[in-house]
């Protein structure tokens, strides 16, 4: 079985076909560091185009319909492989960003079809720092039965958003690789291609990858850190939401007897727990 996460911290090339799921456009920029240039066989799958129901943001930034929004966030999405001198082979599911827990069997059966082959995937932890981010982590290990990696992301620790760094894990340690200055320069382009979301992502440019292998998470309890950072953003898929959404795609996998009900972590009948404010 691959070690991912050392393979991923040596720095080498991987020839191995890789798919990174990710949920938004520029999760591939802010947290896979150099990796997708040094996977010739990777396979990148955006799950939402990265445009909310809700306006709020497309109208701050000018945008007059959602549409717009996310297809200017595509747009970054190309200069930002481009910066980072990536070519992986790319799917957009085009979910609307904020709305994957309420997809979620189709979503699992998608990832089903399309990571057939694939030696191994990486994708978010599971961490409560964005429903997308928790549902992909989720959906990822109901869909794929093969070595799983994680890069490190955001969660909330002592009443603080902290970026770049799992909650830790004693049972997945973690590997980390310094970045060069030339894979710096790279990725610090790519990130600044995102420039929709230069406000949310502030000044925080990496300069460590940081890998581990996925923890077996008992996904019906809250996350590690005990609550979820995003019912404090007023959005309105909120924790309690996701529980409900979860609980009756985990419904509908154990009527239909698919290999989720036998996924270490799983427990295929119940959801995310309501998770308490941060």
């Amino acid at each position: 079985m691959l070690d991912l996460a050392f393979d991923l911290a040596s720095g080498r090339p991987i020839t191995a076909p890789l798919a990174f799921v990710v949920a938004h456009p520029d999760d591939e920029s802010l947290w896979l560091g150099t990796a997708l240039r040094r996977c010739p066989n990777a396979l990148l799958i955006h799950l939402t185009d990265g445009a909310p129901l809700d306006m709020r943001d497309a109208e701050r930034l000018g945008f007059a319909t959602r549409a717009a929004y996310a297809a200017a966030r595509a747009a970054e999405t190309d200069a930002a492989l481009a910066a980072l001198g990536a070519q992986p082979r790319r799917v957009s599911y085009g979910y609307t960003d904020q709305s994957l827990a309420e997809h979620l069997p189709g979503l699992i059966a998608r990832l089903r079809d399309d990571l057939r082959g694939i030696a191994g995937v990486v994708t978010h932890p599971y961490e409560g720092g964005h429903p997308d981010h928790d549902s992909a982590a989720f959906a990822v290990r109901a869909a794929f039965d093969g070595p799983v990696a994680e890069f490190a992301c955001y969660h909330a620790r002592g009443g603080n958003r902290v970026f770049g760094a799992f909650w830790p894990d004693a049972d997945a340690p973690e590997q980390t690789r310094q970045l060069e200055r030339e894979e710096r320069r790279h990725v610090d382009a790519a990130i600044a291609a995102h420039a929709t979301q230069a406000e949310v992502i502030g000044g925080w440019r990496p300069e460590v990858e940081r890998w581990r292998m996925a923890p077996l998470y008992a996904f019906a309890a809250p996350p590690p850190p005990g609550c979820a950072l995003y019912d404090e953003f007023g959005w309105a898929l909120t924790s309690e939401r996701v529980s409900e959404a979860v609980k009756a795609a985990q419904a509908r996998l154990k009527a239909g007897q698919t290999h989720t009900e036998r996924q270490p972590g799983l427990d295929p009948g119940q959801g995310f727990l309501s998770g308490r404010p941060c």
